[in-house]
């Protein structure tokens, strides 16, 4: 027999063989109960890292284990193609993005096939296709014509290395969440989706997802940061229009002595234009766009801004007050306006000792009386009202409802609800995305491209201009078109690109009937299959994708095209693939084959010789140098192996520890049960699988072995139903596989030669979904026919699961000296006697006497004698 497992020979046969026999092909079946896992589609970057081993294989398991179960299970893949990565390659490679896509695409479809992933590949997409955003850019318009879709000139976050706008969720800390430069403010027309239309309802069903993890809800609660307060009106001096803002303090309204604006507010350019204040705000307001612009980003700077020559008139007081830009008030943050209260706001303070304001105190904490001219610091408290006219002497927190009904009564004021989150701009000014279907006519303004026109497909023969500029605006055939309602020649074409995120908002649908030519998806199909019953990925997507895809199926929603809100029922974020940094003092960061062991056992560098510092252990990466290359892993282990290590080395909602010893000891493990099922394959060639209740069995052994299988059948199916803890899971496999080596193959008689059959079956079966070409040709080599994933997932007997027997445990002065077992409700006489007249602890007592037997009687019965 061969005595080891061949995956070059095994894995590229079942293969083929699910490939010819349409193993992983799914249609709806009304009659079966539906299941549909997705892990997050690959961007197409020519590579899968182990990252995506590990997150695909944990989805592989659940699928072939719920297939098994009796599920019509369906598992597509595809490819998150357009954005700024595919171009910044394309740069960086001198090729086209298309073509760059397109070769990506193909070569990590070979790599994913070789991992023997149970994907239906009918299903693929890529959402460059025009076939596939021709239904976005049809969204698009629907959105457009009921009001969910605007366009606006506003201040933006910009890129300029990428050259291009950000949306507020892809801002990380002030940079851009691709390259890491850091962000700018800068004014354009942009394209917006109404996301703050469902804040609301986005945030209340943050609690009705009890199969997401907590810290993704509250990621996405935070995001979206709801605030009861009032929104009070200030009327600006000689002009008839308001500075509107919110605040949670209505009480402190008598106390604001200056109105700050955010300096990308639309009024703080209209405020001081033609007065002598314009260029120093102009000035001012270019110089903070070049600041991080972040709750966090405002700490780095002095709270310092501009006076914008113009005056409000304060609600309260009727007193007018000045109208400064500040760069500590941000746009996203409430209306961009903040009506200043210096002795109830440590920042508004600071500003107002700086610039000399005044700071009118109207909140007294009890027993205390605070001097304006002497306070050190705001009082941020509640108190007694002073200085508020006819609310004196009201307790500040009742006073808070009370005066913003005054304010109401006066048309100044009323109670509302505030959101941190904001619209989702959605306008990219790069070339590889969908484009905007829109057309800018001189004469009838923005005009939507009729339906019949769809899609508007990007020429992907265009180059990229330099710095990667778009180049869709200078294609004359592209950019000029015929107005649609007038018939002007040289109307203009939007020529920019939506952001890739609006691609990845729906695509889990599209699966359902990746073919259909009649809409973004059919509806019969998506009934049956939608939700997405489990997804997989990573926990960076809590504010981006996840929140956009919830987003999005509330807009099908509403456009009554689907009956349900939640685009995934259950989420799972799998932990992230560690590996030790190593580093040389030439060369800096190493990979793992640039340092080699010396004889001594020191690493060394393999281009200096030099001695080699291992690091600390953080998430692999590759400006880190800390990578392992799947194709390697493939190439001296194959595929069963690196699935079963991604997924013994730890849970999957924790990191995993990147280890060569580890995958190791997988190998071992799969040669380990390969040897144990050749070993047993003639002796048990004729015996059948023994099928009845434990009691059955006549020997001790046999029964013991069929209770112990029966123990790991339970075991390894709730690890993967209730917890996809597939490393106990695979734990307990290892315990059966331990018992059946200590079997003594050449005296068995033929009834343990029917548990040995049993349990050789169940532990393939068990296996198949973690090691599926491995167990697909043991259980060919059993005698099986047809592929190991159409057989039924096993069940264990309730009769077999306990046994009659209890392990005793024997220690003298505490240290362990034997082992045996008895049959459960010994008494403890007769546990001393047996204890006592053990070969070996005779052996180790010798003449001494027993001072005190000690009996613990409880799963796991324990003697400890003192001597």
């Amino acid at each position: 027999m061969e005595e080891r497992y061949q995956p070059e020979l095994v894995e590229p046969k079942w293969q083929a063989y699910w490939k010819e026999n349409h193993v992983f092909k799914v249609t709806e079946d009304p009659s079966k109960e539906k299941y549909y896992l997705l892990e997050m589609f690959p961007y197409p970057s020519g590579k899968i890292h182990i990252g995506h081993v590990r997150n695909y294989t944990i989805g592989d398991v659940v699928v072939r284990y719920k297939r098994m179960k009796g599920f019509n299970v369906l598992h597509p893949m595809g490819w998150d193609a357009f954005g700024m990565p595919a171009e910044n390659a394309a740069i960086d490679n001198n090729t086209h993005p298309a073509a760059w896509t397109y070769d990506n695409i193909s070569a990590m479809r070979v790599q994913l096939k070789k991992m023997g992933f149970s994907y239906d590949w009918d299903r693929e997409i890529a959402t460059c296709r025009p076939e596939y955003y021709k239904w976005e850019q049809w969204l698009f318009l629907k959105m457009l014509e009921k009001g969910m879709a605007y366009r606006k000139e506003s201040y933006v976050n910009w890129c300029e290395k990428c050259q291009t706008v950000l949306a507020n969720e892809q801002v990380e800390q002030d940079k851009c969440w691709r390259c890491s430069q850091t962000v700018q403010q800068k004014k354009l027309w942009q394209w917006f989706f109404k996301i703050t239309d469902y804040a609301q309802d986005l945030l209340v069903h943050c609690d009705q997802l009890p199969g997401w993890p907590d810290k993704v809800t509250v990621m996405q609660k935070n995001w979206i940061g709801r605030s009861v307060g009032s929104e009070l009106k200030f009327k600006i001096d000689g002009r008839n229009e308001d500075i509107v803002v919110f605040t949670t303090r209505p009480d402190t309204v008598f106390g604001a002595t200056f109105m700050c604006l955010a300096p990308e507010h639309p009024l703080v350019e209209s405020l001081s234009k033609g007065n002598k204040q314009q260029d120093e705000v102009a000035a001012f307001v270019q110089k903070v766009s070049r600041q991080e612009r972040s709750a966090e980003g405002l700490e780095k700077y002095e709270k310092e801004g501009v006076f914008t020559g113009a005056y409000c008139i304060n609600p309260a007081t009727e007193q007018k007050i000045p109208v400064y830009t500040a760069n500590f008030v941000l746009m996203e943050y409430g209306t961009g306006a903040i009506m200043s209260v210096p002795a109830g706001d440590q920042r508004d303070f600071d500003f107002a000792r700086k610039y000399g304001l005044d700071i009118r105190i109207v909140v007294q904490p009890e027993g205390e009386t605070l001097d304006a001219n002497t306070m050190s610091e705001a009082y941020t408290g509640a108190g007694i009202m002073v200085n508020s006219g006819e609310f004196n002497g009201l307790d500040s927190k009742a006073a808070m409802d009370i005066m913003t009904d005054w304010l109401e009564q006066k048309g100044r004021g009323k109670k509302t609800i505030s959101y941190r989150l904001r619209d989702w701009g959605i306008s990219r000014q790069r070339y590889w995305g969908a484009p905007i279907p829109v057309i800018h006519c001189p004469d009838c303004g923005v005009v939507p491209v009729p339906e019949a026109d769809l899609p508007i497909r990007l020429p992907e023969e265009a180059n990229l201009l330099a710095k990667g500029g778009s180049p869709l605006s200078t294609l004359a055939y592209f950019a000029t078109v015929t107005c649609p309602e007038c018939g002007r020649q040289d109307a203009k074409r939007d020529t920019d690109t939506m952001d890739t995120f609006v691609e990845s908002s729906w695509y889990y649908l599209r699966y359902c009937s990746p073919r259909y030519d009649d809409g973004m998806f059919d509806p019969k199909a998506v009934r049956y299959w939608a939700p997405v019953d489990q997804y997989i990925g990573g926990v960076e997507h809590a504010v981006l994708h996840l929140l956009y895809s919830r987003y999005f199926m509330r807009v099908l929603h509403t456009l009554g095209m689907i009956d349900f809100k939640e685009p995934f029922t259950r989420l799972l974020t799998q932990g992230m693939v560690c590996k030790e940094t190593m580093t040389c003092p030439e060369h800096g960061y190493l990979f793992p084959e640039e340092a080699v062991k010396t004889a001594d056992g020191n690493l060394v560098c393999t281009r200096c010789n030099q001695d080699v510092a291992v690091g600390r252990v953080i998430k692999m990466s590759k400006s880190k140098k800390n990578v392992v290359d799947p194709n390697e892993l493939l190439e001296k282990y194959g595929a069963d192996v690196t699935r079963l290590f991604s997924l013994f080395a730890a849970p999957p909602e924790r990191d995993l520890e990147w280890s060569e010893d580890g995958v190791e000891g997988s190998n071992r493990f799969v040669n380990r049960v390969w040897r144990l099922v050749l070993e047993w394959l003639e002796k048990i060639e004729d015996s059948k699988p023994f099928a009845g209740p434990a009691s059955d069995l006549s020997s001790e052994p046999a029964k013991a072995l069929y209770i112990k299988a029966n123990q790991t059948i339970q075991k390894v199916t709730e690890d993967i139903d209730k917890s996809f803890h597939f490393n106990t899971a695979i734990s307990a496999v290892m315990e059966l596989v331990n018992e059946m080596y200590a079997i003594d193959a050449e005296a068995t008689d033929t009834e343990m030669k029917t548990v040995i059959r049993f349990s050789l079956e169940n532990i393939l079966l068990l296996l198949s979904p973690i090691i599926p070409h491995f167990c697909e040709e043991l259980f060919e080599r059993l005698g099986k026919t047809g592929s190991i994933l159409e057989h039924p997932w096993p069940d264990y007997r309730k009769d077999s699961l306990k046994t009659d027997e209890v392990l005793v445990v024997v220690q003298i002065n505490g240290k362990l000296r034997s082992k045996f077992t008895m049959g459960v409700g010994a008494k403890e006489a007769v546990i001393k006697e047996m204890a006592l007249a053990d070969e070996k602890i005779k052996k180790h007592m010798g003449d001494k006497p027993p001072k005190k037997v000690i009996v613990i009687i409880k799963k796991q019965t324990l003697v400890n004698i003192v001597v």
